[in-house]
């Protein structure tokens, strides 16, 4: 079978999809099954932090080139034409703005999330009908529908009303460098980013739905209370800071007043555009990740942390409590008294942040890539019969 798999929406412009991506191909050429994946990518798209094109040299992995930006009329025909010449038996598509008519084989399609659908307001009118026309001819020209949770799940079928058993769950997994850094790699990133030894770490984008409003707020909380600080072994009382980190945004404009309205500025800090290479050490090094999102289809953050050792702070939403299992301590989203109580019962605690720590390693080892490429190669399977 020749599965063609579409690699242009791995960008920098779309971290999740990325690392979906990248983990999904490698774990699929790394498993014994006689088939032949096509991984289509543009030769003009710019080299981001995720290197697609390095996957051609894995055995039984072809690329092949396609001049057309993945979100262009222009594709919507030239896809099709490429899957008749490549002679593909199906067309894996990461995203749902997709060719949805004309392909010569069967499509596979993966849905992260229905957040356009859930939280319609962080849309503007016009982009709010484009989300739903696309999403709607998506899910209606796919012959199967792979998403990351049972939540997710179980809003594509309310929504979207698939056939049954259309939709399939197949789970992230953290990355293979995801595990505990050692002290000496740990002290030179925190070196680079002028860090102190005790950190709260939140990783991710700064969209509504991530709720950092309500983690700062809650921040100010700990730091009024005096939570912030721990005696150290000189006596001296160590301030802990809030690290923001992750891909830079044109929006946090807000984010920045409100650290500087609650007079956080000295225990607050920002670090975007941090460098996958050094996430790691980053998660091993934190004192306490706190990942407070009201939504996700499927929450990576927290497991990559979990990986590392990091103790979890999360919210007790959507997906979340799948991923996370018993290994969190889990709050209340809408609560910044509770993200507070939270993070101070934490820091103050390291007989609890010894125990989630080891807990979480051991929940992280129940997520692998290898597991989610043989499920999505039962999914291929079953399209293709």
């Amino acid at each position: 079978m020749r599965i063609g798999f579409d690699g242009r929406y791995a960008g920098d412009h779309f971290p999740g999809i990325g690392r979906y991506s990248l983990g999904l191909v490698r774990a699929l050429a790394e498993l014994e099954h006689g088939h032949t994946l096509v991984l289509i990518l543009d030769p003009r798209a710019p080299a981001g932090r995720y290197d697609m094109a390095a996957l051609g040299e894995l055995p039984g992995v072809e690329v092949a080139h396609l001049a057309a930006a993945p979100f262009s009329l222009r594709q919507h025909v030239a896809l099709p034409a490429l899957a008749r010449r490549l002679r593909l038996d199906l067309l894996h598509s990461p995203y749902f703005i997709k060719p949805y008519l004309g392909l010569p084989c069967p499509s596979v399609l993966t849905l992260y999330d229905l957040i356009g659908w859930r939280f319609p307001r962080t849309l503007s009118m016009r982009g709010r009908l484009l989300y739903r026309s696309a999403m709607a001819l998506a899910v209606r020209s796919s012959d199967a529908i792979i998403t990351i949770s049972e939540s997710a799940r179980s809003d594509i079928e309310y929504v979207y009303k698939p056939k049954p058993g259309q939709v399939v769950v197949t789970p992230l997994a953290a990355g293979r460098s995801f595990r505990p850094q050692s002290p000496a790699t740990i002290a030179a990133l925190r070196a680079r980013h002028g860090l102190p030894e005790r950190y709260v770490l939140y990783v991710g984008s700064n969209k509504p739905h991530k709720n950092l409003e309500r983690l700062v707020r809650g921040w100010g909380r700990v730091v009024e209370a005096g939570g912030d600080r721990e005696t150290g072994r000189q006596g001296d009382r160590e301030r802990t800071v809030l690290v923001i980190a992750g891909h830079a945004a044109h929006d946090d404009g807000e984010l920045r007043a409100l650290v500087a309205e609650k007079g956080l500025g000295a225990t607050v800090r920002f670090v975007p555009n941090v460098d996958d290479s050094d996430l790691p050490a980053l998660y091993s090094g934190a004192t306490v990740f706190a990942f407070l999102s009201y939504y996700e289809g499927f929450g990576l953050p927290p497991l990559e942390a979990m990986a590392c050792g990091a103790p979890v702070l999360c919210a007790y939403a959507s997906s979340l409590p799948e991923v996370v299992g018993d290994a969190a301590l889990t709050v209340d989203p809408y609560s910044s008294a509770g993200i507070a109580e939270g993070l101070a019962r934490l820091l103050c605690s390291p007989a609890l942040r010894r125990s989630l720590s080891e807990r979480g390693r051991r929940r992280a080892l129940e997520f692998s890539w290898r597991r989610t490429a043989l499920g999505t190669l039962r999914v291929y399977a079953g399209v293709t019969r």
